[in-house]
């Protein structure tokens, strides 16, 4: 008689699998509250502890790890040695194990959560239990996952079992959940750890879910997904479906506009990742001006981020070019109505804030199936840090323009070049081999943009590392500088700007965007 062990934390649709395995003969065997309801369902069910001739035991802690159960589940059929051994040892076969796991993710996520109640919801048994039999997928039938009873169901239905196809699949299937389970509690309670004891980087895992299928990556020949909690800090309120390159813009213009938090109403507009007008004022459609005065070519098709609730007025004045993505932490009911004319604009609600002392970890991938990990370059730097290394000291409205500038340019692609007045960028130059080539666009932006640099600062994600930069900035019209110094030419490079009057101040901090 076929057998069938059935351990679950989520019932949810349980009784009607089990009703099927029963009416095909199966035996049922299950512990604690999941044998409570399937008898409260009419079904006859064994205790494990009837099977193992062992007591439940330890707030039930141990109740399954024993051999009746793992030899049952791994004993090879058809294979005269493990017969024999199960016979002598009185170990009948487990034909089907259903379990899922203590809902260790859901605790984690609890507001308040303590490490004890954490560490209860680790699971010990139940992972065992699905590691065995999936091994042993050429005889038993796996479940992990409610929403694959309804196969199983129907195969036993039809067949009286399940075929070996299905049991490859939902083998596989295991091995991906417990992996990303025992992920979960690494992640955890390597955050955790005492105070003085450094978690061990020898392994690295990420411990995601599939938040949505896309339905291509960068082009329309790649497939793609996202992974993770993205969700959690953002909610789209209307338009078409996220794309990837959606996604891409949309974590660029959350890092650029965390800048602004708490800092007067400023709009941002990027176009791949990068961004094409920053500006600050006093109210947002003074800084939807500023930004959008930058560069009036590059926001066709680009993505709008805002630090305030966007108004009306703003809505107004966006509606009038084609956008792709808005992001805002949240719309006025007249300028939501407005923006959802447009039936394809994407409308984000943006609640991510980055924690001030944490910096979150980039990953990157490359060939050979091996991935790169770094600190992100998210923290914020404290003023402290600016050294002047001129001879002039910047003026009052030369600083404004200074931080702004500097606010910008470490999420501009390398090499980046930024010139800005105060609470407003006037040329950007992104993504060229050379810096003085990056410095030349931004000035020719500024005058397609008919916009003046005379009396700018001009600010350099990397060092310059020869006078050059620093002297075309100069004859651009720019009076003061911000880079992060460190050239092995940084006295040439200062002396060229006390020769041209210019402050500039070094940072310490580069922020190179590869």
């Amino acid at each position: 008689m076929p057998r069938a062990l059935i351990s679950v934390s989520d019932k949810v649709g349980l009784v009607d699998l089990a009703k099927v395995l029963s009416q095909a003969g199966v035996e049922l065997i299950s512990t604690g509250g999941t044998a409570k309801a399937l008898r409260e369902a009419g079904l006859d069910v064994k205790d494990i502890s009837e099977i193992t001739g062992f007591p439940e035991m330890m707030d039930g802690r141990v109740k399954t790890l024993h051999p009746k159960v793992h030899g049952g589940l791994l004993y090879v059929r058809g294979n005269a040695e493990h017969e024999k051994q199960a016979a002598d040892a009185g170990i009948g076969a487990i034909d089907y194990v259903i379990v899922n796991l203590y809902p260790f993710e859901a605790t984690i996520r609890r507001p308040g959560v303590e490490l004890h109640e954490a560490i209860e919801n680790i699971d010990i048994g139940g992972p065992s239990m699905l590691r065995s039999a999936a091994k042993n997928y050429a005889s038993v039938t796996v479940v992990v996952d409610p929403s694959d009873y309804s196969r199983v169901a129907a195969q036993v239905t039809a067949e009286g079992k399940t075929t070996p196809l299905l049991r490859a699949e939902l083998a596989a299937k295991v091995f991906t959940h417990t992996s990303h389970y025992d992920g979960l509690i690494a992640s955890y309670l390597g955050s955790h750890l005492p105070v003085g004891v450094e978690p061990t980087d020898e392994r690295f895992t990420i411990p995601l879910r599939k938040a949505q299928s896309l339905r291509y990556g960068e082009n329309p020949h790649q497939k793609a997904a996202l992974y993770g909690r993205f969700f959690d800090s953002f909610e789209q309120l209307h338009g078409k479906e996220l794309s990837y390159n959606n996604l891409l813009d949309i974590d660029a213009s959350a890092k650029l506009i965390a800048e602004f938090n708490g800092s007067a109403p400023t709009v941002a507009i990027l176009k791949h990742t990068n961004p094409c007008g920053v500006g600050s004022a006093a109210s947002l459609a003074e800084a939807w001006d500023r930004a959008y005065a930058t560069d009036k070519q590059a926001p066709f098709g680009g993505i709008i981020v805002v630090n305030r609730p966007l108004d009306l007025p703003v809505a107004e004045a966006i509606s009038e070019i084609f956008s792709e993505v808005i992001v805002a932490p949240s719309f006025e009911p007249a300028a939501l109505d407005l923006l959802k004319k447009k039936k394809n604009l994407r409308l984000i609600v943006n609640r991510w804030l980055p924690h001030p002392a944490l910096a979150g970890t980039d990953i990157r991938s490359i060939v050979g199936g091996s991935f790169l990990l770094q600190e992100a370059d998210d923290r914020p730097q404290p003023e402290a840090d600016f050294k002047v290394v001129t001879k002039r000291q910047p003026t009052a409205e030369e600083l404004d323009a200074l931080r702004f500038g500097w606010h910008v340019v470490r999420h501009v692609k390398s090499n980046a070049i930024v010139y800005s007045g105060a609470g407003r960028t006037l040329g950007i130059g992104a993504g060229q081999m050379s810096r003085v080539d990056s410095s030349k666009i931004a000035v020719w932006k500024a005058g397609e943009a008919g916009l003046s640099l005379k009396g700018s600062i001009v600010a350099s994600d990397a060092f310059f590392p020869f006078p050059d930069g620093l002297i075309a900035a100069a004859e651009a019209g720019a009076t003061a500088a911000i880079q992060p110094g460190g050239s092995v030419r940084d006295a040439e490079v200062i002396a060229a700007a006390d020769e041209r009057g210019l402050a500039m101040i070094f940072t310490g901090r580069r922020h190179f965007r590869h």
